[in-house]
């Protein structure tokens, strides 16, 4: 089913995605960071949905079927790098750091920081181009709004 998109993202160079593979792969990237810790819990799940419906004007089925897409994708996809590099190419800066956030947003979404999840965002932030600063204003942010 991801055939084709899993291709694009192990590619040597791969072009940019289009739209709807870019937004794949960013729930995908969302979905492996909820997984980080070992648990997939209902809060985050709900907090993924949330995010996706929001950033991409997204209905209930709408969003569902993405995430279930992206559920599949991210149990398939060899590494996170991937995620990173297709949504760095096809995301301006200004909006990465709004990913970052939205990231945060999936970490804290349980009421804790895990020990992986956090090791795991000291290694998506910088890969997407965003420096340990703007990641951790992007979390301020986020633990503000809770």
């Amino acid at each position: 089913m991801f055939d084709a998109l899993l291709r694009k993202l192990t590619a040597p160079e791969p072009d940019p995605l289009d739209t709807s593979d870019a937004r794949l792969a960013m729930a995908a990237l969302l979905v492996r960071i909820a997984r980080a810790d070992g648990e997939y819990a209902r809060d985050e799940i709900a907090r993924i949905d949330k995010l996706l419906a929001a950033r991409y004007g997204l209905g209930p089925f709408e969003v569902t079927k993405l995430r279930a897409e992206a559920e599949a994708l991210e149990a398939e996809a060899p590494d996170t790098v991937r995620f990173t590099r297709a949504i760095k190419d096809a995301v301006p800066y200004e909006e990465r750091e709004g990913v970052v956030e939205n990231l945060w947003e999936i970490v804290l979404a349980d009421g804790a920081r895990d020990h992986e999840e956090d090791a795991l965002m000291r290694l998506i932030a910088p890969m997407l181009g965003v420096n340990d600063r703007d990641s951790a204003l992007a979390r301020q942010r986020v633990e503000k709004k809770a």
